[in-house]
């Protein structure tokens, strides 16, 4: 049965933590409990519960093992079906590890955030926080693996939309705000101007029914629900300054088209 870990305080973040197994949720509630700004609610380890369960206590943020229930089962469709709730929760999947197909997937299927259990317990706290600022939390080497999909063709990445696809330069402007870059470091990278880049971004925008840069990131992975990502100021997710794949952990902050 699921339970509350402290009675309801309204300054709280209220949590809800569902992970493959009963004892594997306990365990995941018991230590989120230790932050007295998080309000956190035991999910069982069944859909047919769950649903009810999120309805019912309508958290800020769930928390949702990437192998969720008895059987074992990707936990793709049920986020689906979360985003599918109203209000909607934000969805962070807490993954093994970083797994390439994982990753894209769970932000497909409308994540708002992706933490691998191989980091430390307090960048949890802060990734809940993150997403619940409204940004999307990944590693550097997930983001990565993001931009990777983004780099397959172009028709590919975008046959799930009833607009044009994106031009070769649009998709290149795409895959620079999904580093977090600035219109001035777009333009500078590009050999653009910054004026030129923030009309490309309102094309982008315009072109897929958005109106923040997580949106078109999101849009292009295929998240068709990418707009209820909600815009808020954030720090920017830079790459490694000696160009590798770092795995510090990001959040991409949801901002519009500096116009």
């Amino acid at each position: 049965m699921a339970y509350s870990t402290n009675l309801p305080d309204p300054d709280q973040l209220r949590i809800l933590a569902a992970d493959s197994n009963s004892m594997s949720t306990q365990l995941l509630v018991e230590a989120l409990a230790r932050n007295e700004q998080f309000h956190v609610i035991e999910g069982p380890s069944s859909e047919d519960e769950l649903l009810p369960l999120l309805r019912l206590e309508n958290p800020d943020v769930a928390l949702i093992g990437a192998k969720f229930g008895q059987g074992g089962h990707p936990t793709f469709d049920l986020v689906r079906n979360i985003r599918a709730e109203q209000p909607c929760p934000r969805v962070v999947v807490l993954l093994d590890h970083s797994d390439p197909a994982a990753v894209v997937e769970a932000f497909r299927a409308g994540a708002h955030g992706v933490f691998s259990r191989t980091q430390p317990l307090r960048m949890l706290t802060k990734c809940i926080e993150c997403v619940h600022a409204g940004q999307v939390w990944a590693s550097a080497t997930e983001l990565h693996f993001v931009l990777d999909a983004l780099a397959k063709p172009v028709a590919g990445n975008f046959r799930h939309l009833g607009s044009p696809p994106l031009s070769a330069r649009e998709s290149d402007v795409v895959r620079c705000v999904a580093e977090g870059l600035t219109n001035r470091d777009i333009a500078r990278r590009l050999k653009l101007t910054e004026h030129t880049v923030k009309n490309y971004l309102f094309r982008i925008f315009d072109k897929l029914g958005v109106s923040s840069r997580v949106e078109v990131v999101l849009y292009a992975l295929g998240n068709g629900d990418a707009r209820s990502a909600s815009s808020s100021n954030g720090r920017k997710s830079q790459p490694a300054a000696n160009g590798r794949r770092s795995s510090t952990p990001t959040a991409v902050p949801a901002r519009k088209a500096d116009a």
